[in-house]
């Protein structure tokens, strides 16, 4: 049975006021095994950055909008939403015609990122507007939708 030896040293970090080893703590010869055991219980450090902003209010607590979302996508009252091809805006001297126009287009964003969409944006984004021709009026109500 082997055991572990722990070397004393600084156990506080000052920055992030944690109990932290030193990385030189473990004097048996199983340093690596025990890193490979501990790292999937540090979810935090490991995973992919992910952008889910969902804002609340300091007074009530009650979700806020991320104003980033109604200025780049508009949603259509099916609960579609509409956004412009990454890049439209970006060195357009070096894209060709036939490129600049394809970029140009208005696409819908997948389930996922409509549900995000909606979890960023409080109900009186989601109410039905009427405007005046309005160029996406015949896109707001789905038909031909059978569930």
């Amino acid at each position: 049975m082997s055991t572990l030896s722990i070397k004393p040293g600084p156990l506080l970090a000052a920055s992030t006021k944690k109990f932290l080893l030193p990385v030189g703590s473990v004097s048996c010869g199983h340093s690596v095994s025990v890193l490979n055991s501990v790292t999937p219980l540090l979810p935090s450090i490991l995973h992919q950055q992910v952008r889910t902003v969902i804002l609340y209010s300091l007074r009530k607590g009650k979700r806020k909008t991320v104003k980033a979302v109604v200025h780049r996508f508009l949603r259509l009252h099916c609960g579609l939403w509409l956004r412009r091809r990454a890049g439209y805006k970006k060195r357009l001297w070096k894209k060709s015609a036939r490129r600049k126009q394809r970029l140009r287009q208005q696409v819908f964003c997948n389930k996922t990122q409509s549900k995000l969409l909606d979890k960023m944006t409080t109900s009186f984004w989601k109410r039905r507007n009427w405007y005046a021709n309005d160029p996406f009026q015949k896109y707001h109500d789905r038909t031909n939708l059978h569930l």
